[in-house]
């Protein structure tokens, strides 16, 4: 009986005054800055309080229970919403946590209503550090989402000619990276049907012992596949570099530039320099 009382209480604060809900979508647009519609906001929170109050009429404070689902749901949505909008956790955690400033009790309070209002301040602390853990989740699934996309963008393959792939790296080269160089490769070569690859690492600021195997990794994978390949963009420093830590690359050709392996490329392939734009 006491659970069923305290539960019709915090309904009674909830629903008390015709003005709570409306007071509730100025905190929270205020917060928000213009970056949302009010009319949004006010969709969202409508629902919000509708869910709140059947949940506290259904399942009383225990907010992690069946009678609470669609509350959660509801936060997960407007979690989501928020970290694709680029909001912070505190704004995002603002929309539940402003109820609380809404419904703070006065001088004339009675002291049911202010303990109904302290139960209610738990529930809505609960909540709100739910929405926060909910945008985090959805903040490390866009960051990975870009990354990914980010990393697609990083290893383009071009054609360069008929039969003539390339694939010009500009960064660091690691484990995760070479895998996408080596899929992306191995797919342009069943696509276009090409016998040579160029892999052009001027860009990569520094090579050690661990990116010569990732490149040696690509060559070999690309090799199973029929195609031959030469590494372009050995700069002098990397020379030095490579020889220093007795990396050797056996029977890969290297060149200086990309023109310089084209070059190459084309005469292995029977091209004649005045095709390239050679002496004719």
């Amino acid at each position: 009986m006491a659970v069923k009382e305290s539960s019709d209480r915090l309904v009674e604060l909830l629903t008390r005054d015709d003005t709570v809900l409306d007071q509730w979508v100025e905190a929270v647009a205020a917060t928000l800055r213009g970056r949302i519609s009010r009319a949004e906001v006010q969709r969202e929170l409508t629902e919000l309080s509708r869910g709140l109050v059947q949940a506290v009429e259904q399942a009383g404070l225990d907010w992690e229970g069946e009678g609470f689902s669609e509350v959660r749901a509801l936060l997960v949505e407007l979690s989501r919403n928020r970290a694709r909008h680029g909001f912070t956790p505190g704004e995002t955690a603002t929309s539940v946590f402003a109820c609380k400033d809404v419904l703070v009790p006065t001088t004339g309070s009675s002291a049911e209503d202010i303990t109904a209002y302290l139960q209610l301040t738990r529930l809505l602390d609960a909540l709100g550090l739910f929405t926060i853990e909910a945008y985090a989740r959805t903040r490390e699934e866009i960051i990975s989402a870009q990354a990914e996309q980010l990393l697609e963008l990083s290893t383009p393959v071009v054609k360069l000619w008929e039969g003539v792939v390339a694939v010009p790296l500009v960064g660091t080269l690691d484990s995760a990276r070479t895998q996408v160089v080596m899929e992306k490769l191995l797919q342009s070569l069943v696509d276009s049907g090409s016998e040579f690859a160029i892999i052009d690492i001027t860009g990569v600021p520094a090579v050690d012992t661990e990116v010569a195997q990732h490149l040696l990794k690509t060559v070999v994978a690309a090799r199973l596949m029929g195609a031959e390949c030469t590494i372009s963009g050995i700069r002098p420093q990397i020379a030095q570099t490579l020889v220093g830590l007795g990396v050797q690359f056996g029977d890969i050709v290297t060149k200086a530039t990309l023109a310089d392996a084209l070059r190459h490329v084309l005469q292995l392939s029977g091209v004649q320099r005045s095709a390239a734009g050679g002496d004719k």
